[in-house]
């Protein structure tokens, strides 16, 4: 429980969460997670990006078992074509300065 002492007060626990321990570790992140689902944020600019980009890496980490594979294979499939995209711009590139 001292661990917890100094972790920021919810107000879910106050609303949402009433009855639950809120220095529980378990429902301290079942409140982060409702505060994820329930963010009202426009998803199209960089920041949106790259935090969603953020949160598929630490829920990946926390992932386990197949669940941890997969995660794996799609991110090795997104640089995969990441880099057959810019050998092709490279090519593409050189063709044209070679004209």
């Amino acid at each position: 429980m001292a661990d917890n002492a100094g972790a920021p007060h919810n107000p879910r626990f106050d609303e949402d969460l009433v009855g639950l321990d809120p220095h529980d570790p378990e429902a301290q992140e079942f409140a982060a997670h409702l505060d994820r689902m329930q963010r009202c944020e426009p998803g199209f600019t960089v920041e949106a990006s790259i935090r969603r980009v953020g949160e598929f890496a630490e829920s990946s980490n926390r992932a386990g078992g197949l669940r941890w594979w997969v995660a794996a294979a799609v991110v090795c499939l997104i640089l995969i074509g990441v880099l057959v995209t810019a050998w092709d711009t490279l090519g593409n590139v050189l063709a044209w300065l070679a004209r």
